[in-house]
């Protein structure tokens, strides 16, 4: 009797061509996670690093932090890198300035920054996962740094010539209400992760975005941002290099991992 072979299992990702068959790995397809596992993810996340900065604070109270501030004017001093000073008395000049600059430090980190988010999971889902994944990574590797190195911020440095222009010009600020002063660890200053979160948002605009006015905007958010933090005696030179270190790291870590999951293959 004439046997006849069942045809073969269908191979998905195996086009044909040309009598043979090129074998590609299968990517697995990349879902969107629900938004309301989202949301709940971001709001405990940020509700443990509200908690961590302050439970965390130095056991020597402010005299740690207080030691930090004059190692890292020091070592900036040594370097050339001291340019908060200027920046604060330059700032200092416009009272306009300095008020939509408060303002900026009051909401851009959060505003700006839960935007990007928002935009990301809505128009970017391919990207999605392995950014969040990469902001969340550096934003803890920042709690360790707040506990390990304490640091006053310039404006805590009167007699180094620092000025906090929020009180100097009685103007809206991050720190200017009794609550938000003791919910928060003034203290810490290292790594700056409004540097950090400010970079993040910078480069998933500018790799991601498709209109030019997107792009550049993630190369000034950033640039505007440590301008800021410094002018207004927020945070040193270096804090801001740490942030940007750290959020390089943990989103290039993040990459990779999101790569060799895709067999090697990037999204597009």
């Amino acid at each position: 009797m004439l046997q006849i072979a069942p045809p073969p299992p269908k191979l998905q990702g195996v086009p044909v061509t040309g009598g043979g068959a090129d074998v590609r790995p299968v990517i697995p397809a990349v879902r969107t996670p629900p938004v309301w596992r989202e949301l709940l993810l971001i709001a405990f996340f940020y509700a443990a690093y509200m908690a961590t900065r302050v439970i965390l604070d130095d056991p020597d109270g402010p005299q740690a932090a207080f030691r930090n501030a004059l190692r890292i004017l020091d070592w900036e001093r040594a370097a050339g890198l001291d340019v908060e000073l200027g920046l604060n008395r330059m700032l200092l000049e416009h009272q306009w300035l300095a008020t939509a600059a408060n303002l900026f430090y009051l909401s851009a980190h959060f505003v700006v920054t839960i935007g990007v988010v928002a935009w990301l999971y809505r128009s970017r889902p391919l990207h999605y996962a392995w950014l969040r994944t990469g902001i969340m990574a550096a934003t803890g590797l920042a709690l360790i740094g707040f506990w390990l190195f304490p640091l006053a911020p310039p404006r805590f440095l009167p007699e180094h010539g620092f000025v906090d222009p929020v009180v100097f010009f009685d103007t809206p600020g991050l720190y200017s209400s009794g609550a938000s002063t003791a919910m928060s660890n003034q203290y810490a200053a290292m790594p700056s992760m409004h540097a950090g979160w400010a970079l993040w948002c910078g480069i998933a605009l500018a790799l991601l975005g498709r209109a030019w006015w997107v792009r550049t905007l993630g190369v000034l958010y950033p640039v505007v941002t440590v301008l800021v933090i410094m002018a207004t005696a927020n945070h040193y030179v270096l804090d801001a290099v740490a942030g940007a270190a750290v959020i390089l790291l943990a989103t290039g870590a993040s990459w990779l991992v999101h790569l060799r999951r895709r067999g090697g293959r990037a999204p597009v």
